[in-house]
């Protein structure tokens, strides 16, 4: 068998190949249905979802809620704002060192510094309203 396969090209046969079909009509509320429910499935092909139905294979039904990928993309902007800012919090820090006196350098600093702790206290609830999400979520997926 070796031998032939050397000459040949294309794709290896199948040990067992599927090469019975059948066909099945639906009307228009079954075909509605059967597209919601292989939507749902998140399965490649259609007849692969016919098949696992069929024969009672068990298979996933995927939802997406909105109000997790919103809050998701939300807070990976957020991560990307955070950042920024304590790029520019560096930066800040370097002019007032190189720029100003060193008096008029602590008063600047002392009203950053307020609205550093600022920052922190609202990171602080995002954090909580994440784990506070996170734990509804997690109820919800079990």
């Amino acid at each position: 068998m070796t031998e032939k396969r050397k000459n040949r090209t294309g794709r290896i046969p199948k040990n067992d190949p599927a090469v019975f079909r059948y066909t099945v009509r639906f009307n228009e509320e079954e075909h509605n249905r059967f597209l919601s429910m292989f939507e749902r499935s998140g399965v490649s092909a259609r007849s692969v979802f016919i098949k696992a139905h069929f024969f009672g294979l068990p298979f996933r039904v995927l939802t997406e809620d909105k109000n997790l990928v919103e809050y998701y993309t939300r807070l990976s902007s957020f991560h990307a704002q955070y950042r920024a800012v304590g790029n520019n919090y560096n930066q800040v820090v370097k002019k007032l060192k190189s720029h100003f006196s060193e008096k008029k350098a602590m008063a600047l600093l002392y009203k950053l510094e307020k609205c550093t702790l600022e920052l922190v206290a609202i990171s602080h609830d995002i954090v909580q309203l994440t784990k506070d999400f996170e734990a509804r979520w997690s109820q919800k997926s079990v």
